[in-house]
């Protein structure tokens, strides 16, 4: 199993600063979290999962939210 990562370490690899990832997090858009108590944290293959759906071919290609 891998490591989980806090928003912190979460935001560099999402492409973000931290605060956006929080803001997207409210928001309902980005990666999915875990909630553990108070802390969020992120596991790296949902990371790398919501990287994946965000891959288009073209500037006119829709994106899935």
């Amino acid at each position: 199993m891998q490591k989980l990562l806090t928003t912190a370490e979460a935001a560099p690899l999402i492409g973000v600063a931290p605060k956006t990832a929080e803001n997207w997090r409210s928001l309902g858009f980005g990666p999915k979290f875990v909630r553990a108590g108070r802390r969020i944290v992120y596991d790296p293959v949902d990371i790398e999962t919501w990287k994946a759906s965000r891959r288009v071919a073209s500037t006119s290609q829709p994106v899935a939210a």
